[in-house]
């Protein structure tokens, strides 16, 4: 992003004088999350067999990957062959058919050296019939009159049994679980599984005990609602959006819904959720199993509508397979790998994916920018946007009907220049500016808030790395990908904008690359670490702990 590095740099001082305390927003802010399906991801189905796609998604823009359940699957009442993710027979173990202990150490540190963070899926509302807990803990199951364990009540999940959260020993059990995977595996948070169904405290006590132990620790809530960031949930879904092969999403493909319900959406969202993370998508493993695939729900529509997912507000998620253009519903209990090839979505997820990195307006929740509908001379069919944030700007034009349509942008918020992140050219916009989008076509524009445009182009791929480990005490390591050859200066200041030492200068090929920061000599606190190469100017925070 071009500015001036006293720019840049006074404005991340002041992001880091207005939120001193470290969290999550310290690394996730700029960042989409991909749901990792490890059964169907490979013919092997393993961890090992999975690594060999990191550098792939790596290159795609991809920040958090989130495993689905990994623990070993429960043999009694298993549903299928291979049996439900969900059904848990040992919390503190993996699944014997993907690997060991050790391979998922490994794998997670190979996903922290490429610079993405890792969560995994956890439930903890019921276990598999025969998980350990059942000999060793009977009494912390709820049972029927007779005694007998009994599944989750109000569903038809025959395959698991239900925990009951009345018992402090299990409370404090799960809670001692997770903070395994913490410290002995490394993860950097949990997607959590039918928060609804465990009791409000339990999240409460949960997340509060281990963000002492990790205080930029990352929650997920399986859960749409305001009451799960107020119990220290870091994200929810958007099930309003789409979810349950229905919502609004799904009825704007069918036609009962239009773009002036999506207004009416957004600004629901901008009022209930204006600084917190909420995660948009178009598939996910319940969606895909047994609602249908994203063309079968959406048919033409998808593409548009993986747009305004990765644009609208916070965090995109991506399930395994969509990047190849997935069109089958995977198999939940049973073997059914995903049929990779080369597909346009995998090159339009990466530049989104690039985009978000790099563009402000898109960041995510009080980092990111407000939307901002732009009007046009057809408001039912048509949802244009701008998003802006310090000189960063974003305008979307999206078709949202199955008929060509020519489209007048109103007013004057969106005159200026922009990079068409599609087709990579130019593009001028003056008052009342025209353009004709195809049947559920779109345009996303990159440009530059009240300065004019710069040479945008650059940006899309070019991408400066949180550090890992952050926070340290000794030594870190600073990665960046170039999409094309440069000079490049890495230098590290501290929280006063003194320069404190000038970590690299020198040319760089293309490519990703990495510098080692020796932090031996250097005082607890904050620093900032600035890359420049040519135009192109970012700098991101780290935290030294002695």
């Amino acid at each position: 992003m071009q500015r001036t590095g006293a720019h840049l740099l006074s404005f991340v001082l002041l992001l880091s004088l207005a939120s001193p305390a470290q969290d999550h927003q310290d690394w996730s802010y700029n960042l989409g999350i991909y749901e990792v399906n490890v059964r169907q991801y490979s013919d092997a189905g393993t961890f090992a067999a999975f690594s060999e796609h990191l550098d792939r998604l790596h290159a795609m823009g991809v920040g958090i990957l989130w495993f689905m359940p990994i623990h070993p699957i429960g043999q009694k009442n298993r549903l299928g062959s291979l049996g439900s993710y969900y059904s848990v027979r040992d919390y503190l173990n993996v699944n014997a058919e993907f690997g060991t202990l050790d391979d998922f150490k490994n794998l997670v540190q190979e996903i922290h050296n490429r610079g993405m963070y890792v969560i995994i899926d956890w439930v903890a509302n019921h276990t598999s019939w025969d998980n350990v807990l059942t000999v060793q803990h009977p009494e912390w199951y709820v049972k029927d009159n007779n005694g007998n364990f009994i599944p989750p009540p109000g569903t038809n999940w025959s395959d698991v049994i239900e925990l009951d959260y009345t018992q402090q020993g299990l409370r404090d059990y799960m809670i001692d679980a997770m903070e395994f995977w913490v410290t002995e595996i490394g993860v950097d948070g949990f997607r959590c599984d039918a928060v609804s169904f465990v009791p409000n405290d339990f999240w409460q006590a949960a997340i509060s005990q281990l963000k002492i132990v990790k205080p930029d620790i990352f929650f997920l809530a399986e859960g749409d609602g305001r009451q799960w960031h107020n119990l220290g949930f870091a994200m929810t879904y958007a099930w309003g959006l789409y979810g349950f092969g229905d919502g609004l999403l799904k009825r704007i493909a069918d036609g009962s819904n239009n773009a002036g319900h999506l207004n009416n959406y957004m600004s629901s969202e901008k009022n209930n959720y204006a600084d917190k993370y909420r995660m948009y998508f178009t598939a996910n493993h319940d969606e895909n199993s047994w609602h249908g695939t994203t063309i079968e729900l959406f048919g033409d529509a998808a593409e548009v509508f993986a747009v305004l997912t990765a644009t609208l507000k916070d965090m995109p998620l991506i399930y395994s397979g969509q990047e190849a253009g997935l069109d089958k519903r995977l198999s939940f209990f049973d073997k059914d790998q995903i049929e990779w090839q080369e597909h346009k979505n995998a090159d339009i997820y990466t530049k989104l994916l690039h985009l978000k990195r790099e563009n402000q307006a898109l960041w995510n929740g009080a980092n990111g920018g407000p939307v901002q509908r732009v009007l046009t001379n057809n408001n039912s069919d048509i949802f244009a946007f701008i998003r802006e944030k310090e000189n960063d700007r974003l305008l979307v034009i999206t078709n949202l009907s199955a008929q060509e349509k020519n489209v007048v942008l109103s007013g004057n918020t969106f005159v200026g220049s922009y990079f068409d992140v599609c087709s990579g050219e130019s593009v001028m916009l003056g008052d009342s500016t025209s353009l004709a989008l195809p049947a559920w076509g779109y345009v996303v524009y990159d440009g530059e808030a009240n300065t004019g445009i710069l040479d945008k182009s650059i940006r899309v791929g070019n991408t400066l790395y949180q550090n890992y480990p952050n926070p340290f005490n000794a030594e870190t390591k600073i990665s960046f990908t170039l999409v094309k050859p440069s000079d490049v200066n890495m230098t590290l200041f501290d929280l006063q904008g003194k320069n404190v030492r000038l970590l690299f200068s020198g040319h760089k090929p293309a490519g990703r690359h990495e510098i080692a920061l020796d932090a031996n000599d250097l005082p607890s606190g904050f620093y900032f670490y600035r890359l420049r190469a040519g135009n192109h100017i970012a700098a991101k925070r780290l935290l030294v702990l002695r």
